[in-house]
């Protein structure tokens, strides 16, 4: 049976184009087509041709999370949506119980082990809740003595700070508060407690820009830290930390899911009195992050940035990467007459990028004008106003060098 398509003024839209297009391809070619096959075949081809259009008109996505993703993962998974290596079904659809998505979770945990070389006596915990759900479960699994040291060097330490107190005596031995959270303390000889059962640093600030280029001296304590914003932009000694987490949406993934590294002798059954189930480590590791329906989807897609990142050469090359882009935008900072970056160059972050003008109605048209560009999401934090530019692993060099071109013709317009 002939399948014919009848033109109507309905289909002079671009996917019925697509698809009426795609209907006399195939009847010149084969002649026959049965009505079924050709949905199949069209279902693919018009998401393939979405996806084309979504490329075209891409933005250059500076927000600080949740955040650019790699155009080829985004290809990959568009092109995997309605039939995932052949199962019949999108991850979206099937069950975490299932062998094709046991593949996926296990797939996914070997290639993050082998990016970051984490040893044999460290758990990977895929979780729910984002990082500040683990501001309590970090307290909840790990204060035996009931007390911690905490490092404040911006909102998310200071959030994590004060939760913990819900706990035990969390003590803050170091801070940044001062000069507005815009250097890292000397943290080489802190007063760290005697009896503490950890000292926690939030390693990349995400408002503020800075970054811990060297760890705290814990005087032997165990070191926690949340890595949310710097996550896999750069290589790590995993043997250095205790517990090390992020929430996985601005540098790895969707939002929805966070990675947790712990050291297996912190996982225990000895939590403090009250702590749920859900947020005991213990049940995530005994049951390989199955033990309710976890993230599925945004898991999926970790494990292909995952991929993607070995495919780039791994840490060390997206570290030369994030070097190479940060220098663009750092350098002009330094030399321009109008704008300015606030973090002092010692500590300054690769991943995000907090800049001024000094001028609040200069920095609103820059914001205005910047986004007509197509410049998204450029803004600074709330708390905090001015502008960021979060420049993580998947932003090209390409985004950060017209972005300075924009910069340049925007202060030579309104010197």
């Amino acid at each position: 049976m002939l399948f014919f398509v009848k033109t109507t003024t309905a289909q002079s839209s671009p996917v019925n184009f697509a698809r009426i297009s795609f209907a006399y391809f195939a009847q010149a070619l084969y002649g026959i087509v049965l009505i079924e096959w050709i949905d199949k075949i069209m279902s693919l081809h018009l998401i393939i041709y979405i996806m084309e259009v979504f490329t075209m008109s891409r933005v250059y996505n500076f927000s600080a999370g949740p955040a650019v993703l790699p155009e080829e993962v985004l290809r990959e998974a568009a092109e995997e949506m309605m039939d995932y290596q052949g199962c019949g079904m999108s991850v979206m659809e099937m069950s975490h119980r299932s062998k094709v998505y046991d593949n996926i979770i296990k797939e996914a945990e070997q290639d993050l082990r082998d990016l970051m070389n984490i040893p044999d006596n460290y758990k990977v915990l895929f979780l729910q809740g984002g990082a500040s759900q683990q501001f309590a479960a970090v307290p909840m699994n790990l204060m035996k003595n009931k007390k911690a040291a905490y490092i404040i060097t911006g909102q998310w330490a200071k959030k994590a700070y004060q939760e913990a107190q819900m706990y035990g005596e969390a003590v803050a031995v170091a801070s940044s508060a001062d000069k507005t959270f815009s250097y890292i303390p000397d943290c080489s000889n802190l007063d760290i407690p005697e009896d503490a059962d950890y000292v926690y640093i939030c390693e990349n600030n995400t408002i503020y820009g800075t970054k811990f280029w060297e760890l705290p001296n814990t005087k032997g304590k165990d070191l926690v830290s949340d890595v949310s914003s710097c996550f896999l932009s750069e290589p790590v000694d995993v043997s250095k930390y205790a517990v090390i987490y992020g929430g996985v949406q601005k540098n790895i993934g969707p939002a929805g899911v966070v990675i947790a590294i712990v050291r297996e002798d912190l996982i225990t059954d000895d939590v403090l009195p009250g702590t749920p189930t859900m947020l005991k480590w213990k049940t995530q590791a005994d049951n390989d992050s199955l033990y309710n329906t976890p993230p599925c989807y945004g898991i999926y897609i970790c494990g292909k940035v995952f991929k993607w990142l070995k495919k780039m050469g791994g840490l060390e090359a997206m570290k030369a990467h994030n070097e190479k882009k940060a220098a663009i935008l750092y350098d002009f900072l330094d030399n321009s007459k109008m704008f300015k970056a606030t973090v002092e160059k010692k500590d300054r972050s690769l991943m995000n990028v907090p800049f001024i003008t000094g001028s609040d109605e200069l920095d609103a048209k820059f914001i205005k004008e910047s986004k007509a560009a197509g410049f998204e999401n450029l803004k600074g934090h709330r708390s905090v106003g001015g502008m960021r530019a979060s420049i993580y692993n998947a932003m090209p060099i390409e985004g950060v060098e017209k972005l300075v071109e924009f910069m340049k013709k925007f202060e030579a317009e309104n010197a």
